[in-house]
């Protein structure tokens, strides 16, 4: 009976240093495989998820109405510039049926300079990932599978977060 508990607080500890130590992300047990993911940039020219396999994606879905999306966005770009995740690639997608300008507007008010605008296209991913709120953030591996969730916003400048996201890089 011992050895079953020393073996399972060893085992947790170990799980646990794979997982950063935020409540509001979710680590697939099983990772997830989609088929045909595309959304639009600033042009509504087509965006293929495929096109990115090798690398580190995140997909952020926000809108120009959502306040914790506000909250969260200037973190996410400063992500994009940590040197130790050149691996990664960052697409905050808006979900909120804004237009560009009003697109651009949100992105000039937050000082955003590390990202670009891109939209949910008429195949909407909202629907295929069963969004449920805002803002909602998937990260993919490099061979283009979902591994992870947050739901709700993050300070994707956390320490934790960031050395746990370079284990993927």
């Amino acid at each position: 009976m011992r050895l079953l508990i020393i073996f399972i607080f060893l085992l947790s500890n170990a799980l646990a240093n794979d997982v950063p130590n935020i409540k509001n992300i979710v680590i697939n047990k099983e990772l997830k495989t989609y088929k045909n993911l595309a959304f639009l940039d600033s042009k509504q020219e087509i965006v293929e998820l495929n096109n990115f396999k090798g690398k580190v994606v995140i997909l952020n879905f926000w809108a120009t109405w959502c306040a914790p999306c506000k909250k969260e966005m200037p973190s996410l770009d400063a992500l994009k510039s940590i040197k130790i995740l050149d691996n990664l690639e960052i697409f905050p997608i808006n979900i909120g049926k804004d237009n560009l300008k009003k697109s651009q507007e949100f992105f000039n008010e937050l000082n955003i300079k590390n990202l670009d605008i891109y939209f949910d296209n008429p195949i909407t991913l909202a629907k295929k990932f069963s969004l449920r709120g805002l803002p909602t953030t998937i990260i993919f591996n490099k061979q283009g599978q979902e591994f992870a969730r947050i739901f709700g916003s993050l300070d994707f400048s956390d320490k934790s977060f960031i050395e746990w996201l370079s284990n993927y890089n």
